[in-house]
């Protein structure tokens, strides 16, 4: 049991670690501004009354690339029964045309460096093709291009803190301005402070970090997460980021698979179950109770076991006997089934998987809030544009 509202069960028995506990003791006495910014104690660089008068607004554009977007996107999709507003997230550099339209939007740009060259290409042709949209743009407090940009606009500029790299952003200015916008109640995503005194939170949390580290160290280092809520599809995207661009350094780390399931019954579960063995797993499910039901009177011989049921029923027995069969098959995986939807919900969510992070990378002896790499590709495409 992680929490009321969340059940997570590990596969094999994992006895409690105290390398691990110690690691965590050390990351919370630290009281590290990156922490900080997780719980309900962190100063946004805005204040409310400065974005009330954006909230009258229907319709929004936000612009950004990896962590600048993603948890805003996973917060919009999760929790989309409670939004009335309409999002139109730019994360890619895609070729086809950006909609001229008449309508006022608000446009959200975010980037920590200010330089992201796909988010100022994308921010350029909406600027280009929607005139009277008004500019709110999030970015470090330094001399960028989107700064200057902001000036010569007239933008809104917030700052995005410096000691906040952008997959750990998602309850900063970067995803909590997005969900308020969004009508959703911020605060409620913010209760690490609640969550690091819980001892359920706390040794779900070990046991869980102890799971993946022996399966790393027993050389399964594709995490393959089987995931039965659609609605989840980009928190998942969220988690792929921080996992790989965290830990994926000096040859080590963790390669997240997202598998949609139970579409991926159809395609890639043969390969799960009788495929090499260098993989571990994660099921995830959320309880749904507004799927439609069957229509009855054209149901009949062996699939009049339908009859009286809702799609959520089918959804939640197929992951139920897949769980049956990857434990007869000694396949280690863990396994979350959520009660419901709430900001409570997601944001333990988000704190549960940062601080799996953080751990694993002590644990693999890497620094887990730098990406070296991504920035030799910038300089080369950047070499070769000029």
């Amino acid at each position: 049991m992680l929490s009321k509202n969340i059940i997570l069960k590990i596969s094999k028995n994992i006895s409690r670690n105290k390398k691990i506990t110690n690691l965590l003791k050390n990351e919370l006495k630290k009281h590290s501004p990156l922490l900080n910014s997780l719980t309900d104690k962190y100063k946004y660089s805005y204040k409310k009354k400065e974005i009330k008068k954006f909230q009258n607004y229907k319709f929004f554009n936000l612009i950004g690339m990896g962590g600048s977007i993603l948890g805003a996107e996973a917060i919009y999709d999760f929790l989309n029964h409670k939004i009335k507003k309409n999002f139109t997230f730019y994360n890619n550099l895609k070729n086809e045309n950006i909609l001229k339209s008449d309508k006022k939007k608000i446009n959200l740009i975010i980037s920590k460096s200010g330089n992201t060259l796909e988010t100022i290409s994308n921010f350029n042709l909406i600027l280009k093709y929607q005139k009277n949209n008004k500019n709110v743009i999030i970015t470090e407090n330094k001399n960028n291009f989107l700064n200057l940009l902001a000036k010569k606009l007239k933008a809104e500029i917030f700052e995005h803190k410096n000691y906040i790299g952008g997959r750990y952003s998602v309850l900063s200015e970067v995803g909590m301005l997005p969900a308020q916008l969004m009508g959703l109640n911020e605060r409620k995503f913010k209760k690490f402070n609640n969550l690091v005194n819980s001892n359920s939170f706390i040794n779900s949390l070990i046991n869980n970090v102890g799971f993946i580290y022996k399966n790393i160290s027993n050389g399964k280092k594709n995490s393959v997460i089987l995931n039965y809520d659609e609605k989840s599809e980009n928190f998942f995207k969220w988690y792929q980021q921080l996992t790989a661009e965290s830990l994926g350094k000096k040859s080590k780390g963790i390669l997240p698979i997202i598998s949609t399931m139970p579409k991926d019954n159809h395609s890639l579960l043969q390969l799960y179950l009788d495929g090499p063995k260098d993989k571990f797993f994660t099921f995830f499910g959320v309880a749904e109770n507004k799927y439609q039901k069957f229509e009855s009177k054209n149901l009949f011989n062996k699939f009049s076991i339908l009859k009286n049921k809702k799609i959520f029923k089918i959804i939640k027995s197929q992951k139920m006997a897949t769980e049956v069969v990857f434990r007869k098959k000694n396949l280690p995986f863990r396994s979350f089934d959520l009660s419901k939807r709430s900001e409570e919900i997601l944001g333990e969510l988000f704190c549960f998987f940062i601080l799996e992070t953080i751990l694993l990378g002590r644990l693999l002896k890497v620094n887990p809030f730098d990406q070296p790499s991504v920035e030799l590709i910038k300089a080369e495409t950047t070499r070769l544009l000029i």
